[in-house]
């Protein structure tokens, strides 16, 4: 079902000052930038080789992304994994009783469908399922 690990969701509170570190000291190229108003965060796209880092920065004090950097600090926030149909792995998600954020795929960053598996049921680890 899984295809590759997608991208790597990192929570930042400053977009330009993250950027410098993965560009100007890790040398990763920045892709674009989009924001995603439902998800209320604006997003940048750095590839490394088959995968990207996502780094992730609030554009509401009151969304998602602010909510967890107030938690839990700026840093990984999650692990998407590529999948080719999200409906399917959704439903065999739902069959081997895993506990599901998105009972339906919604949209993400770059044009992916996505969805949320709870921590809770994931060792943890926020898992995000996305097929593009």
């Amino acid at each position: 079902m899984v295809k590759k690990v997608d991208h790597i969701g990192v929570a930042v509170a400053n977009l330009d000052e993250a950027l410098k570190f993965y560009t100007e000291v890790l040398g990763l190229n920045l892709e674009g930038v989009e924001v995603v108003e439902d998800q209320k965060v604006k997003v940048a796209f750095l590839p490394v080789g088959d995968t990207e880092i996502e780094l992730l920065e609030s554009t509401d004090p009151e969304g998602p992304i602010a909510k967890y950097i107030e938690k839990k600090g700026a840093g990984i926030q999650h692990i998407a994994f590529r999948v080719d149909d999200i409906e399917k792995a959704l439903d065999e998600m739902r069959r081997k009783g895993v506990r599901l954020i998105d009972e339906k795929p919604r949209y993400g960053a770059g044009g992916a469908k996505i969805a949320f598996l709870h921590p809770k049921s994931t060792y943890g680890v926020l898992v995000e399922l996305s097929e593009r």
